[in-house]
């Protein structure tokens, strides 16, 4: 769930990632054109779906260039005149990032939904996420039901679902997964 802190008027990015970089404490925050908001926390299946996919990402993309990045690490986006900050909740970078806290130039992102966070992963997110140059794929997952969506820059971002029973490419790391392999603890 994202809530807006509204005792703070419009935040400039600097003074943003100055907060956000040195915050000891254990609350994130994403940033939109201005406005902060703080993230809450994930649940169980959230957790165990975001971990399954992170795993073999990781183990796939071991030796080579390309590096997987979970949710404690931000994305930034310029959109014109503003900028935006997102925690997704898995990254990969293919590109050498400059930046210690964020990333520029992902070329896939992943989101698993919840319930606070489901229309903003698949408009306000969308939306934004397809402004990176390099960004090849945006997966978001649910976390409750074994069901995958990908939207692929080659197809115009248009949705492909998986379901139970299925695999899907992840054209942008050259890795097919088994959705069930992600959603194990639901299937037992």
């Amino acid at each position: 769930m994202n809530i807006a802190i509204h005792n703070i008027s419009w935040i400039s990015p600097e003074q943003y990632l100055v907060n956000e970089n040195d915050n000891p404490g254990e609350i994130r925050h994403e940033y939109v054109d201005g406005t902060v908001y703080a993230m809450a926390g994930a649940s169980r299946g959230h957790n165990l779906v975001t971990s399954k996919f992170a795993l073999r990402l990781g183990i796939h993309l071991e030796n080579t260039p390309c590096v997987v990045f979970q949710s404690d690490m931000k994305v930034g986006i310029q959109l014109k005149k503003n900028m935006r900050f997102y925690y997704p909740d898995i990254q990969v970078s293919c590109k050498e990032e400059i930046n210690a806290y964020y990333n520029i130039n992902p070329s896939l992102i992943i989101e698993v939904l919840s319930e606070s966070t489901a229309r903003k992963d698949r408009t306000e997110k969308l939306l934004a996420y397809q402004m990176i140059q390099n960004l090849q794929e945006y997966v978001i997952c649910s976390q409750d039901t074994p069901s995958v969506d990908v939207h692929r820059r080659r197809c115009n971002w248009q949705q492909e679902r998986f379901m139970e029973g299925q695999i899907f490419t992840l054209e942008s790391v050259e890795l097919d997964i088994a959705v069930d392999d992600l959603y194990q603890f639901l299937l037992i």
